[in-house]
């Protein structure tokens, strides 16, 4: 098959050459028949599945043993691009030799990593990881007609990003446990919506049940209702909110925290620390601090050193603390 067939361009570059190999000469497609099963002594199994949003589809033949459930022969028929080629030709070899439950644990990243020449080289476009989906899909049509279930009973997960098989659960856990505010970090921590984009936001190629900004939207408003949850708890229990406090309340519940989780560290290397001042900055509290003894030629204090007493003054006093040496 010539090059310029199929793509054209700089994307060229962008498919690995084991793809291309597949898309030119896929080493297992074709039928496999009736008869054909009863000679390898396994039972025939044929399951289609079609991607509406491109238009391909794949049929995939096993033969399997009913007395172990073992894949005997697996063959393929692509009816579509040359990446639904290569990823069903992958898709027919992984499932070769393994048992039914085995085969419904490959998933479209498995497809897609056996594809690549290199580990840390994705082998197809952000665009083309759909193919890769589809033969999972497959798979699930396959094992679900043997099984005589309905294949939506393998998956377990709501699956928001199917490129990258993550679940809606791990993305809510992600938002809520690095407090992520934009779709874009969501894709940093999770790589959801890093390929094809279908889940970012309707209008993608392929329609979806629920989007990255609509969970962002719906888990930052869970989180806001649980802050006016937890300050109204404190206020019903007496205790006082940092922004509401005195300047020399705030100072006195920063102190108490520091002496007991912060300065015993500093002294411990022969450093300390002071409050100078605390500032209101919009929604932010930023307290300015001086180094003392050791600390005060540390090039921890303005890293690691600093980011760890926020953290520590985030958790126990407030959300909003900025540290700022001076």
């Amino acid at each position: 098959m010539a090059k310029n067939n199929l793509i054209s361009g700089s994307i060229w570059d962008e498919y690995s050459k084991e793809v291309i190999r597949r898309m030119d000469n896929p080493t297992n497609q074709g039928e496999i028949s009736e008869e054909q099963a009863k000679k390898l002594g396994g039972e025939l199994i044929v399951a289609d599945f079609g991607a509406e949003s491109c238009g391909d589809a794949v049929r995939l033949y096993w033969v399997v043993d009913r007395k172990n459930d073992k894949i005997l022969a697996s063959k393929f028929k692509s009816f579509g691009c040359g990446t639904a080629i290569a990823s069903s030709d992958v898709m027919a070899e992984l499932c070769l030799g393994k048992s039914i439950d085995e085969a419904i644990k490959i998933t479209n990243i498995d497809v897609e990593k056996a594809l690549r020449d290199e580990p840390n080289t994705p082998a197809v476009p952000p665009q083309k990881m759909h193919c890769s989906v589809m033969a999972y899909d497959v798979i699930k049509k396959a094992a679900a007609t043997y099984k005589g279930v309905d294949m939506d009973s393998f998956e377990v997960e709501h699956i928001v990003c199917e490129c990258a098989r993550v679940s809606l659960e791990s993305i809510k856990e992600v938002i809520k446990l690095n407090d992520l505010t934009s779709v874009k970090q969501i894709t940093e921590y999770t790589k959801a919506g890093a390929f094809c984009k279908s889940c970012v936001k309707p209008g993608g190629h392929e329609k979806k049940d629920i989007y990255l900004v609509d969970i962002l939207a719906d888990v930052r408003k869970e989180m806001e209702q649980e802050k006016l949850k937890i300050a109204a708890d404190k206020s019903e229990n007496g205790e006082t909110s940092f922004s509401s406090m005195t300047i020399v309340q705030r100072i006195k519940a920063l102190e108490a925290v520091i002496d007991e989780k912060i300065r015993p560290m500093l002294v411990m290397d022969g450093g300390d620390m002071e409050i100078i001042d605390i500032k209101e900055s919009g929604s932010n509290f930023d307290v300015y601090i001086r180094y003392l003894g050791a600390c005060s030629g540390c090039s921890a204090g303005s890293m690691g050193t600093l980011y760890a007493m926020e953290g520590v003054l985030k958790e126990d006093v407030d959300e909003n603390i900025r540290i700022f040496p001076i």
